[in-house]
């Protein structure tokens, strides 16, 4: 996969220069580039922002930088994506789908935004971190960034490591516990020790569903939930008629 990131920050990317997206790049699982649109101003002092028509607060970056940035790039199917506190809500099913994708660009914003141009004719995706106002779109895109890279084939090492990751399943992950099986006078949960991999897998589940319904019961209303799941949330959330 290819990423590339117009942004006026570029130093800020390296950050992405260690574990797991830094072994993806030597891997050559991803081949990351940023690019300072500034580099693109026809304004003799490098300008890339001006102010808005209309009136108001801030400034907005221009398109002329912009485009020209992406006219550079050679010729291949994208998706274009900016961070805006306007666009949708990412997720890791939209993280799931652009791991699909021969080649990402982020668009990093700054200031009061993007002229509405740039959405308009250049954007495939508005996308928003959360519900939340940062000073600039890069630490979106890196986050953004790292939730793609560790799904891409063999990255993580295992094919399997991302299936239980929360989100994936349409619920938040099992807690998971590691050697000794007695620390300081908290124990394992016997089931984990039992080798019992049935039993194994029904707490996990059930554990998955009870640090949903008791975090973000949000998720429950799409998740999909077997006869047997719905009958352990009616017995945790009291509601059982049994």
């Amino acid at each position: 996969m290819n990423i590339r990131v117009l942004t006026l920050f570029p130093e800020m990317f390296s950050a992405l220069d260690h574990s797991i997206v830094k072994r993806a790049q030597d891997d050559e699982r991803v081949m990351l580039e940023t690019i300072n649109f500034r580099d693109f101003s026809t304004n003799r002092h490098g300008k890339v922002d001006d102010y808005p028509y209309g009136g108001g607060a801030g400034m907005l970056l221009t398109p002329q930088p912009v485009f020209d940035a992406m006219a550079s790039l050679p010729e291949r199917k994208r998706r274009i994506i900016v961070m805006t506190p306007t666009g949708k809500r990412f997720s890791q099913r939209m993280a799931e789908e652009w791991a699909n994708e021969e080649e990402l660009v982020f668009l990093c914003g700054h200031y009061e935004g993007f002229d509405q141009r740039i959405h308009d004719q250049l954007v495939t995706d508005e996308v928003s971190l959360g519900d939340f106002v940062l000073t600039g779109g890069e630490l979106a895109a890196m986050t953004m960034i790292d939730a793609v890279v560790r799904l891409l084939p063999d990255v993580l090492g295992a094919s399997a490591s991302h299936e239980d990751d929360s989100f994936s399943t349409g619920l938040l992950e099992y807690p998971h516990y590691t050697r000794p099986a007695e620390y300081k006078g908290h124990r394992v949960p016997d089931v984990l020790l039992s080798g019992n991999h049935a039993r194994i897998e029904k707490w996990r589940r059930e554990q998955s569903l009870k640090r949903t319904y008791e975090r973000r019961p949000d998720l429950l209303v799409d998740a999909p939930l077997t006869e047997e799941d719905q009958h352990y949330l009616d017995s945790i959330s009291g509601l059982s008629n049994d």
